[in-house]
């Protein structure tokens, strides 16, 4: 019974988090709401909302590791299959990112975009597995050997392994929720454009980047807020009873 109770303080633990994250994803959610989303042409300092297509900065393109696109964001992760005694699971063995400057073009118009310390929500691009007489692919052979990995085992054998990447690749639409800050690379009130002598970048606010439209970021909120706020509470009820009822509060 005692090993049940570190359960159930791990679950109430969880329960406060969940509770408190529904705050904050409320907050972010009011926030993106509240905010218009603005042409790109007459974006203005501060918070701002805008979406719009991507297009690479000169000689500011990356390659995705496990597929070799073009972008500029990747995310990757690799997984391996473990099992214990009473269960089996993915065990990320390795993970990473990159990121570069691009522009968001709408229009006629397009503004500079530094997406460090964004919140990055994309789906994944690409998932594959190796395993028993399944080899990874050549270019994740080549990335894992940069990475000083080995897909085979003791053995020799190939170890059941899972590779996953994200990436952003040029002319994807995506959704930007940030702060419109001065340009470092552009000098002051030299650029032809309004929106040439602006960067989106983190600011006090809330930096978020998805590929979804806003009526669908809004759809995510509003099912983690339920799920934070109302999950969260019950968890914690639920997790208060039986502390109590074990030790006889009750």
């Amino acid at each position: 019974m005692a090993d049940d109770i570190i359960w159930v303080f791990a679950g109430l633990g969880f329960g406060i988090f969940l509770f408190i994250s529904g705050f904050r994803w409320f907050w972010q959610k009011r926030l993106i709401e509240n905010t218009p989303t603005s042409k790109i042409r007459s974006i203005a300092m501060g918070p701002v909302e805008i979406s719009g297509e991507v297009v690479p900065a000169e000689k500011q393109i990356l390659k995705s590791p496990f597929t070799g696109k073009d972008c500029v964001y990747y995310r990757f992760k690799i997984e391996e299959y473990r099992k214990s005694k009473n269960s089996s699971y993915w065990q990320t063995v390795r993970s990473g990112e990159k990121k570069v400057n691009f522009y968001l073009k709408y229009d006629t118009g397009s503004v500079l975009v530094d997406p460090e310390k964004a919140k990055i929500d994309i789906p994944s691009d690409y998932c594959a597995e190796s395993g028993f007489g399944k080899p990874p692919v050549k270019m994740i052979q080549e990335f894992l050997a940069k990475e000083s990995m080995n897909h085979k085992n003791f053995f020799g054998f190939n170890r059941r392994l899972r590779y996953t990447e994200y990436y952003i690749a040029p002319k994807d639409k995506l959704y930007i929720m940030g702060t419109a800050g001065d340009n470092p690379f552009v000098e002051e009130a030299t650029g032809q454009k309004n929106e040439e002598d602006i960067m989106l970048q983190k600011g006090k606010s809330f930096y978020y980047i998805s590929d979804k439209p806003e009526k669908d970021v809004l759809k995510s909120f509003r099912w983690k807020v339920i799920g934070g706020l109302w999950g969260g509470s019950g968890l914690i009820i639920v997790c208060l009873f039986i502390l109590f009822w074990y030790f006889h509060i009750l």
